[in-house]
């Protein structure tokens, strides 16, 4: 395939399409969602490396079918901060994000349901990938203002600096492709 980058990871090949960022900086799309093989073996290997953990948190909504396949497997409950406020959330917690591949900010949400499930809770946080950071930035302040105590932070992919973190579990590098 054409401008794509061959990405191996959890026993998997797979042709990830490169799309540009902006003029400067490209990158290799990674989305699992309809790969039920790459999501249960990446799921797998990330409980595998994780630390003891009660509960799941991830952001909604490229990390839902990790989170669900890691509780799954594990047979915890996972939460998803949701990025718009629904009709059945009650006083709901927000933090707001900046992640590198969406363009405008975003709000993620909690409902006090939800962060009731990680009140003295032991926490793993999960996402896909981790890039600036900025979206797992959001998912920890969540957690902490839910009284949950973060015990790692997850993702199959880090992607460019990220890679170079010592504060969380991934499974392979993604580079980035500047121009």
């Amino acid at each position: 395939m054409e401008n794509t980058y061959k990405l191996k990871v959890a026993g998997l090949e797979r042709e990830l399409p490169i799309c540009p960022l902006n003029d400067k900086l490209d990158i290799a799309a990674f989305v699992m969602f309809s790969d039920v093989e790459l999501t249960m073996a990446v799921a797998n290997q990330l409980l595998a490396k994780s630390p003891y953990f009660d509960v799941i948190v991830t952001a909604e909504s490229k990390g839902i079918p990790l989170a669900y396949e890691m509780a799954r497997e594990s047979g915890k409950p996972y939460v998803v901060a949701r990025k718009s406020v629904k009709l059945y959330m009650t006083d709901p917690i927000a933090v707001t994000v900046k992640s590198i591949t969406t363009a405008a900010e975003q709000t993620l949400y909690l409902s006090q349901e939800k962060a009731e499930l990680l009140r003295g809770k032991q926490v793993l946080i999960v996402d896909d990938v981790i890039s600036t950071g900025e979206s797992l930035l959001a998912l920890e302040k969540l957690v902490n203002e839910a009284g949950g105590e973060i015990t790692g932070k997850a993702a199959v992919l880090a992607e460019g600096d990220a890679a170079d973190r010592k504060d969380i579990i991934f499974l392979e590098k993604l580079p980035l492709f500047f121009k």
